[in-house]
């Protein structure tokens, strides 16, 4: 006899209830991993003046982070499955804190390589393994608006975190350190205490969440068991399946080239405002840099939910990666008010596509396959973290002209668009298709 449907009614209950426990802690897990992440943009200036540093290397180091990143994704994602959000993620948090901490001490091109390195391997597996474990509570038509709501972890880490490192940055001679080694030190600890949190907070799926009444536990339980059944009809739940299908290569290729821009921008937008402002990087450069994160936060708060409900996921992700191509070319030309607007477009276009991208490869796959496909997609595509800060180096010097970085990453952007341009839905979905 067939299990009969939960009741959408209680299904909803239990979404609704599960966004107001999970997302804002959630979205404060984000926020402090793409802090630490992008916090060497705000400290270049003073870093590279006091470290001695070279160019070359920072660009490097930067970079290097995505390599082990890349490296360990997979493994820390299985891990995740199998043991559970709650310890993995607790573990991945207080390692990778004290990790960026430690930044506050390399002082020499190899020990900030080195550093850097050991920050990717700690943090391997926390953003894929977000979006996994979101696919434990979230059914398909509720997951594009919770991964909206997820990624404003992104810009509100670079908007409330440009004011916070500039301040940080500013105060020399406290405790007899420098404000770069202040900055690293308590960022780096704020995420770790965090992590510390998290082991207490979060619960590993809908059975067991003690905090939400029986009737919405089971009813969520048998909506996601429902999905993942669809998914074994599709084969795309084992390790061996995810990897023999083809999708995986474009998924990959597509969040490559979001990830050059979006990187991009994330460590050069502080740089940029400096230069624009003609100013060192300090508060008022934070604040100003704040503006396109916010601006992106207002995108975000409308237009990846728009795109689910009217059906045309990939038109509207087509348009963000759009603005990304505009927007950079039109910053390195125009006035500083303009090329600031030019930049909001290029924040928007980023955080907007990014949660729209994710509702196709977790449609795609489910079980250990979705650990693996998402973490595999996730690593390949954030080696553009590393290719973004070398190659975009490379061209400024060989053109000597800061504007043909920027040429670098809107062609990033516009190669996503084409990608995604042709992307096709799952066999089972019901969106449109344009």
């Amino acid at each position: 006899m067939a299990t009969p449907a939960p009741d959408p009614a209680v299904v909803d209950r239990a979404i609704s209830r599960a966004k107001y426990r999970l997302l804002p802690f959630m979205l404060l897990m984000y926020l402090l991993a793409y802090l630490d992440r992008a916090n060497i943009g705000y400290a270049k200036q003073a870093y590279r003046a006091a470290t001695g540093v070279s160019e070359a290397a920072f660009a490097f180091g930067a970079g290097a982070f995505f390599v082990t990143y890349a490296l360990f994704e997979v493994p820390s994602n299985l891990l995740l499955h199998r043991i559970g959000a709650r310890i993995w993620m607790a573990r991945i948090m207080v390692v990778w804190g004290l990790i960026s901490a430690a930044m506050a001490f390399a002082k020499t091109d190899t020990s900030f390589s080195v550093v850097r390195l050991l920050l990717g391997v700690a943090e391997a597996g926390f953003f894929p393994g977000c979006v996994v474990y979101l696919t434990y509570w979230f059914p398909a038509r509720a997951r594009g608006q919770v991964l909206a709501i997820f990624y404003f972890g992104a810009p509100l880490a670079l908007m409330l975190g440009g004011p916070l490192s500039g301040m940080l940055l500013e105060l020399h001679g406290v405790f007899g350190l420098q404000g770069w080694q202040i900055m690293f030190l308590v960022e780096g600890l704020m995420a770790s205490l965090v992590g510390v949190w998290v082991f207490f907070y979060l619960t590993d799926r809908p059975a067991k969440a003690a905090w939400m009444p029986q009737e919405e536990r089971d009813a969520l339980t048998q909506a996601i068991a429902a999905e993942e059944l669809e998914k074994q009809s599709r084969g795309a739940v084992t390790f061996g399946a995810v990897f023999r299908n083809p999708q995986l290569l474009h998924f990959a290729a597509i969040y490559f080239f979001i990830q050059i821009s979006g990187y991009g921008v994330a460590f050069y937008l502080p740089t940029i405002v400096s230069t624009l402002l003609h100013q060192k990087v300090g508060l008022r450069v934070g604040l100003v840099s704040a503006i396109p994160w916010a601006f992106a936060i207002l995108a975000g708060s409308f237009w990846p939910g728009l795109a689910i409900r009217t059906g045309y996921r990939r038109t509207f992700a087509c348009i963000s990666l759009c603005g990304i191509a505009i927007g950079f070319p039109l910053a390195g030309h125009l006035p500083p008010v303009f090329a600031i607007a030019a930049l909001c477009l290029v924040t928007a276009g980023i955080i907007t596509s990014q949660p729209i991208f994710w509702t196709y490869p977790t449609t795609y796959f489910g079980g250990v396959g979705a650990a693996a496909g998402i973490a595999t997609i996730n690593s390949l595509g954030n080696i553009g973290g590393f290719v973004a800060p070398i190659v975009k180096t490379w061209l400024e010097k060989s053109f000597s002209s800061t504007t043909a970085g920027l040429y670098f990453l809107a062609s990033a952007g516009f190669l996503a668009a084409l990608l995604f341009a042709v992307l096709k839905n799952p066999p089972s979905a019901t969106a449109k298709s344009p």
